[in-house]
């Protein structure tokens, strides 16, 4: 019998009856909820007459709606105040821990659950939210769920799921200077299509991958949703125990060591075999950047946009149709294109290592005229870290200034959105027609490469700037 992968090993110990020809009943470690996809599935309890199963199992924060200036005073939009009234409101009920505005552990769900410690290997992890797969970073098996299952597993702690198919990813060899974790992902998603990982789970793997931070490890993860995946996972190792101990939630003492005796087994074994497998060479890869409005739109920055010749005939209508969106000539170059906003944070690219490397970049230089630049921190710690490590200050004086932590431009849920028609170079997830407001460009890049486009008003490849 062959051996078993990582994602069979944790998905098998989480089974609590497997329904013949049908799905399984999976039991849920951690459930993670905020304020947009939880409201309707809190009224479905209420209508049923019952109360959550597990109160202590489920953490909840606002984060995509909420602003990023003014925290202290009322939410100005009455949508967004009436959700986030609503979720404080339905956790008071149900006796659920509430991360809220100005509370020091608010930030962005799935960049608070990590800090915290509250993400741990071998768990099963579910949040309405697509990109909860960030929380494979840590070894666990996490993917985004719907309304309807969010109040199937506030009632029961449990899920209906179908098992998808097994992919491994093997990024081999040593990056290039100014790749970073964003680019790497960008890259695979480039070659693999916005719709080549459906009904897989993805395995990473490969010396790239096992030289990434955590940081790095949760941004590749995080965007594995956006090849169609049902979600991405990175074995732990000692970089996973390493970032969690001493953590808030993360296991103390005995119980420490217990954990970690735990989590060392879990890995794929040597015999197991995975439904598809593919492997890239991490020194092909370069600063990456979309042009399109799909994630797998994306090409190296110095690259010439594809003409599309060599698509199918069935592919060229969206192909040209998103051209025309952006305002972009097939065949052109990206480098030296004007950028209008300049957005750092969301839960991709949010955490403290990702302002480290956009304050590092822009010291001493100054943030160009026509940007309109939003930092946005992804956690009120991250905040606290930024402040009392000197990044807040250095900031500042190159004309930038950090704003308070949540989704912010990642989506048009609040107020921070892209105005109609403006470029934005981004380093959240995704770049849908309107995803940053109605009529909003973007372009999705790594920090480094934003930082550049922040100085220089410009698309410009990061390496060139000394």
């Amino acid at each position: 019998m062959a051996g078993k992968t990582l994602f069979d090993k944790i998905w098998d110990n989480h089974v609590v009856e497997q329904i013949d020809n049908g799905p399984a009943v999976l039991y849920i470690d951690r459930h993670m909820v905020h304020e947009v996809t939880s409201p309707v599935a809190f009224a479905g309890l209420d209508k049923r007459g019952i109360r959550v199963f597990r109160p202590g199992k489920t953490i909840a924060t606002a984060d995509h709606n909420v602003p990023t200036e003014d925290q202290h005073l009322p939410v100005k939009d009455m949508l967004s105040r009436k959700q986030v009234d609503t979720l404080t409101r339905n956790c008071e009920k149900h006796g659920i821990t509430l991360y809220g505005l100005n509370h020091p552990y608010h930030g962005i769900v799935h960049v608070i659950g990590p800090e915290l410690g509250l993400t741990q290997p071998g768990m099963t992890i579910v949040c309405g939210d697509s990109h909860t797969a960030t929380h494979g970073a840590f070894g666990s098996l996490a993917f985004g769920i719907g309304t309807s299952e969010i109040e199937m597993v506030l009632a029961t702690q449990c899920i209906l799921q179908p098992k998808p198919g097994k992919m491994r990813i093997a990024v081999e060899g040593q990056p290039k200077k100014g790749v970073t974790a964003k680019d790497i992902i960008l890259y695979i998603i480039s070659k693999i299509s916005a719709s080549g990982g459906t009904g897989y789970f993805i395995e990473y793997t490969g010396t790239a991958i096992r030289d990434l931070s955590m940081e790095g490890r949760m941004t590749v993860c995080n965007m594995s949703i956006e090849c169609g995946s049902r979600g991405g996972l990175i074995a732990p190792d000692d970089f996973t125990f390493n970032y969690l101990k001493g953590r808030e939630f993360a296991p103390k003492g005995e119980a420490w060591s217990k954990a970690l005796e735990f989590w060392k087994s879990l890995k794929t074994d040597a015999d197991a075999i995975f439904d598809r497998e593919l492997e890239f060479d991490a020194g092909d890869i370069e600063p990456m950047i979309t042009y399109g409005t799909n994630p797998g739109m994306g090409i190296k920055i110095t690259e010439k946009i594809p003409d599309g010749s060599k698509l199918k005939e069935e592919e060229k209508t969206s192909f040209f149709k998103s051209l025309d969106y952006m305002g972009i000539e097939a065949g052109s170059g990206m480098l030296g294109r004007p950028v209008d906003y300049v957005f750092v944070g969301s839960c991709t690219n949010g955490r403290i290592e990702d302002l480290r490397e956009f304050t590092h970049f822009v010291k001493g230089r100054k943030k160009a005229e026509n940007v309109v630049a939003w930092i946005v921190p992804g956690s009120k710690q991250v905040e606290k870290q930024a402040i009392a490590e000197g990044l807040v200050n250095t900031l500042e004086k190159s004309g930038f200034r950090l704003r308070q932590p949540g989704c912010s431009a990642c989506l048009a849920m609040n107020d921070d959105k892209i105005p109609e028609g403006k470029y934005a170079v981004s380093t959240s997830n995704r770049n849908f027609e309107g995803r940053q407001g109605p009529g909003a460009r973007t372009f999705l890049a790594s920090p480094l490469t934003a930082a550049a486009a922040a100085i220089t008003g410009r698309i410009t490849d990061p390496r060139e700037i000394a």
